[in-house]
């Protein structure tokens, strides 16, 4: 199992939009990103990431809601595993099973089930059930047997349901990866009516040709755009001269690279409180009682800035409240932040034996 799991490692792609996050994989043989429709719900393009492929746009170029089934545009230049996907309904009850993906927004994570149930219906759809734990974030991830193939989509649990889990089979997957390589279009979606492929090829206005029912291709989504208090947070981010599309990472949320330092902007709407949180260097194995005290006496003399430690990681965080948010104290907090956590970095590794984080 382990050597399948390595496999997947270059294969697995971690998906961001302005509302949610997600995990995609990687098709060689057709060169397409696979994912679930409601990861990419409502965008035209999304920020992808993997182990390979630094943070970049990829565009939406398929959708089915009906399979809850999204390909995304591969990017150019990297070498990837050849994985395969199951072309048989060879699946049985208590087959060993792993699922991979990014759950919570972790960095590629497998847990290991069975088959539970290999004919679960929903809405005329057949799913694999199994107990490999999902969580958010593994939506759109692979499901894989023991070969290391692919044999479904991992595409929604019950919740609380203890590991109760739902694959689409990788047979309806590759029927729509045939489909749509073979309609030659650059974009297409599955009518929800009629279940025909409408590209932009054949498209009638804003009509399915095959029955008339309305239908929209995902390069017609409109671009997303920040209301209110976002809105500021992500002025004052390009402010700071970094790439905000780049910068989203779900509803309410930024990661931002700077230096060696990650850095994390969430805006809580319930409680109005913008936190800003710098992960730095990490404790060393020994002289961790001088760092203790170092960050006690900087944080008595640190004005709207804090040191802590969270496991191993040295932090430096920034709360703000949106009642009070403006675009120039914004930004001036920010800055601030970036320059104290390049500080706070350089002391810490050079003064005091931290350990560097290596940049993801």
């Amino acid at each position: 199992m382990k050597d399948v799991i390595d496999l997947y490692k270059k294969v697995i792609v971690q998906i961001a939009t302005p509302y949610s996050t997600g995990t995609g994989f990687w098709v060689k043989e057709s060169n397409l990103i696979v994912t679930n429709e409601h990861v990419i719900r409502g965008n035209a393009t999304v920020i992808i990431e993997s182990s390979i492929i630094p943070k970049q746009i990829s565009k939406v170029e398929f959708i089915d809601q009906e399979s809850d089934l999204a390909f995304l545009r591969a990017p150019e230049g990297f070498e990837i595993p050849d994985i395969k996907l199951l072309d048989t309904a060879n699946v049985a009850e208590g087959d060993a099973v792993i699922a991979i993906g990014h759950p919570f927004g972790l960095k590629y994570t497998a847990t290991q089930g069975i088959i539970s149930n290999t004919k679960h219906t929903i809405n005329s759809q057949n799913y694999y059930q199994h107990d490999a734990a999902l969580n958010p974030g593994n939506s759109g991830g692979p499901l894989i047997n023991q070969a290391g193939q692919v044999i479904g989509v991992n595409t929604f649990i019950i919740q609380n349901g203890n590991s109760i889990g739902f694959s689409l089979p990788s047979l309806v997957l590759l029927q729509a990866i045939e489909e749509y390589k073979n309609s030659g279009a650059l974009f297409g979606t599955k009518c929800a009516s009629c279940t025909n492929l409408v590209t932009e090829k054949n498209i009638e206005q804003q009509y399915c040709p095959f029955c008339g029912s309305k239908v929209a291709l995902p390069s017609s989504y409109p671009e997303y755009v920040p209301k209110g208090v976002s809105k500021t947070i992500e002025e004052i981010i390009a402010k700071t001269g970094n790439n905000v599309i780049l910068s989203r990472l779900g509803p309410n949320s930024w990661q931002i690279t700077h230096g060696s330092a990650k850095i994390s902007i969430l805006y809580h709407e319930k409680t109005g409180m913008i936190t800003g949180d710098a992960f730095l260097c990490k404790l060393p194995k020994e002289n961790i009682k001088a760092i203790y005290e170092f960050l006690l006496r900087q944080n008595y003399d640190l004005d709207g800035l804090s040191l802590s430690i969270l496991g191993q990681e040295i932090v430096l965080s920034l709360v703000m409240y949106d009642r009070y948010l403006k675009l120039e104290t914004g930004l001036k907090l920010i800055n601030n932040l970036f320059q104290k956590a390049d500080d706070y970095d350089d002391i810490l590794i050079k003064d005091f034996g931290a350990i560097a984080r290596s940049i993801e």
